[in-house]
């Protein structure tokens, strides 16, 4: 499975984003994709994940009322809608995948950067 991630920039404060990540290769072995995000000098950590089925999203607590994802199935593309950024939400964005043994992301695809200026 590859992973292609898009759709990062510099936006203002409050402003709104999209971010695309395109699965190719053997996409039926996907269960769950998910976002992470690495902000310089911290730890990268989880973001959102949503089944490959398009359900369960589950968001962390500092995200969660401002970005939603999302699937196409047609595209194999899910999609990260950011609204009313901060400039904490300032890092390398980057969209993982695995299949159903276990929890851990098995596919990275490259970082796309999202700088939100104040």
């Amino acid at each position: 499975v590859q992973l292609q991630a898009s759709g990062g920039g510099l936006v203002q404060d409050g402003g709104s984003l999209r971010l695309s990540c395109t699965a190719s290769g053997r996409t039926s072995g996907i269960y769950a994709v998910a976002w992470f995000r690495q902000a310089p000098g911290k730890e990268r950590e989880f973001v959102v994940s949503l089944s490959w089925s398009g359900r369960n999203p589950y968001y962390a607590a500092s995200v969660k009322g401002r970005f939603t994802i999302s699937r196409d199935n047609a595209e194999n593309t899910a999609y990260l809608q950011m609204n009313d950024l901060k400039p904490e939400d300032t890092a390398v964005y980057y969209c993982a995948a695995r299949n159903n043994v276990g929890r851990t992301y098995h596919w990275w695809g490259q970082g796309t950067q999202v700088t939100v200026s104040s």
